[in-house]
């Protein structure tokens, strides 16, 4: 299969270069604006896209992931919320596993269904360990997977949920406080996190403004994830890319 999405995590965290990734819900896209957020995303360095949501009522993935391909070279990677929801035509796929609660449709009975088709595919797999942050509300995606996320204030609850995640082989860590989040995952978490496991590990939700990026960065995520906080204030985008280019400057100087 596939590793060159994989290749560049590991030799990002080897470099400790930083990586910022966009998020693409097909319900929120709106296809009269994106090809000028495609035409930023390029302009301003974007890593990665991930294309998905925990709940998506209008299918458009395909359309989105055409888009990207046609006007940009940053690679279009699934962040499904089930089996339905996979494209074969993205570059790659997070491969879920929702080790933060214990339903186990979201542990492996998704992943059976979805085995045969993803097997045939030429989508390059990312086992991911996903672990849901409680973040002041109640989010669509903790209601969706009908689990009970990791209290904010229990840095060590998540440090060990990802080392056991780890152990089973899962090759990314994404702590996540969903869409909308109230407030984002704590510092001291990611910190705790980053101790326990050597994976490359991700971070999302709730991420509305440089400095909540530059805190989730300087504790030790490696992939910044924005969705939301882009579509309420388009500016974000590029401050979050110079963002990450000064602290990928500073490792190279």
């Amino acid at each position: 299969m596939r590793s060159r999405i994989r290749t560049i995590l590991q030799d990002n965290l080897q470099e400790r270069r930083k990586a910022f990734a966009v998020l693409l819900d097909p319900d929120k896209v709106e296809f009269s604006s994106f090809p000028f957020l495609l035409a930023e995303s390029v302009r301003h360095g974007v890593d990665f896209f991930f294309v998905g949501g925990s709940l998506i009522t209008r299918y458009a993935a395909d359309d989105i992931i055409k888009a990207i391909h046609e006007h940009t070279s940053i690679p279009a990677i699934l962040f499904p919320g089930n089996s339905l929801h996979i494209e074969p035509s993205a570059d790659a796929i997070l491969l879920l596993s929702l080790i933060s609660g214990r339903n186990p449709e979201l542990l492996i009975g998704q992943h059976v269904v979805a085995a045969p088709l993803l097997k045939r595919s030429q989508l390059e797999i990312l086992p991911t360990g996903y672990m849901l942050v409680e973040s002041g509300r109640a989010t669509t995606v903790s209601y969706i997977s009908n689990t009970t996320p990791i209290p904010h204030d229990k840095p060590s609850v998540a440090a060990c949920t990802a080392m056991a995640g780890e152990l089973l082989g899962l090759q990314v860590m994404y702590l996540d406080a969903g869409s909308g989040a109230q407030k984002p995952v704590s510092p001291e978490m990611i910190a705790a996190v980053r101790k326990a496991v050597d994976t490359p590990i991700v971070v999302g939700g709730g991420i509305n403004s440089s400095a909540k990026a530059q805190a989730a960065l300087e504790a030790g995520a490696d992939v910044i994830v924005v969705g939301n906080g882009i579509e309420q204030n388009p500016d974000l985008l590029p401050e979050i890319a110079q963002l990450v280019r000064a602290f990928n400057d500073k490792v190279t100087v």
